[in-house]
């Protein structure tokens, strides 16, 4: 199975990738660096969203690009990662969250515009996408079992909330979201969630906790704790790859688009 893997902060270039072959893949919205290779008997495409060094800030991330990339190279699947701060006190930092929810009201991409494929009147093959779970429910299970491998605790479920960038979230905001029920944030993953299931590709999310958001802790940690998780995570995110792709013969779409012919 041909599975596209896509990294936030702290993850520029993927280890454990036999055969790496990088490229630029040109689309529509824009040129992407891709790089294609395997994980044990899995085909990956992989891409970091910021770019190498982080040159892209969460709001010039080019989501259409990157997804329309990994399209074009074939994928059947997409594990997206991300380094996420706890709105919730029971997902701790250090722990990986499988999301099995969504908190993205705006549906905006970074440039303000409605995050959606289907941006003409009239556009053949245009329609709403309707889910229970906006994610895989076999690239959920396969992602929890493997992460019980990474020696990582894990949060088997959990909402995904998404929030504007580049500053972070005010403590105020983050009550609010907790009220929301979400179980952590961070700046990127929700138009790669809508877009992918747009076009119904299978999807999960996984989170790494690198420390609770504004408020959630009685005193903050000293930045220097962020960025030691945050350098910690591209090895975790690794291992609960190596152990989860391997495995995955097929994954289904979460939900279904209700289409409109013409």
């Amino acid at each position: 199975m041909r599975v596209g893997v896509i990294t936030g902060s702290g993850s520029y270039a993927w280890p454990h990738v036999s055969g790496q072959v990088r490229r630029q893949v040109a689309t529509d919205h824009g040129t992407v660096t891709v790089t294609e290779g395997r994980v044990g008997e899995a085909e990956v495409v992989y891409l970091s969203r910021h770019g190498e060094g982080h040159h892209r800030l969460s709001h010039q991330v080019a989501h259409k690009a990157n997804l329309t990339a990994l399209l074009d190279c074939g994928v059947e699947a997409l594990v997206s990662l991300t380094v996420c701060g706890a709105a919730d006190p029971a997902a701790e930092p250090g722990s990986l969250i499988v999301f099995d929810d969504l908190h993205f009201p705006a549906n905006r991409l970074p440039d303000g515009g409605p995050c959606t494929w289907y941006d003409t009147p009239g556009e053949q093959g245009r329609g709403h996408w309707i889910f229970d779970s906006p994610f895989s429910g076999t690239l959920r299970r396969a992602l929890t079992e493997a992460a019980a491998h990474t020696g990582a605790p894990v949060l088997e479920r959990g909402t995904y909330g998404h929030v504007d960038g580049p500053r972070f979230n005010s403590r105020s905001e983050i009550r609010a979201l907790a009220q929301a029920g979400v179980t952590a944030v961070s700046q990127t993953a929700g138009p790669e969630v809508v877009l992918a299931g747009e076009k119904e590709l299978p999807m999960a999310l996984v989170g790494f906790v690198t420390d609770y958001a504004n408020g959630v802790a009685a005193e903050p940690e000293p930045v220097e704790a962020l960025l030691e998780r945050m350098a910690a995570s591209t090895g975790i995110f690794a291992s609960l790859a190596g152990h989860a792709l391997p495995r995955l013969e097929c994954a289904e779409a979460a939900g279904f688009v209700y289409r409109f012919g013409s």
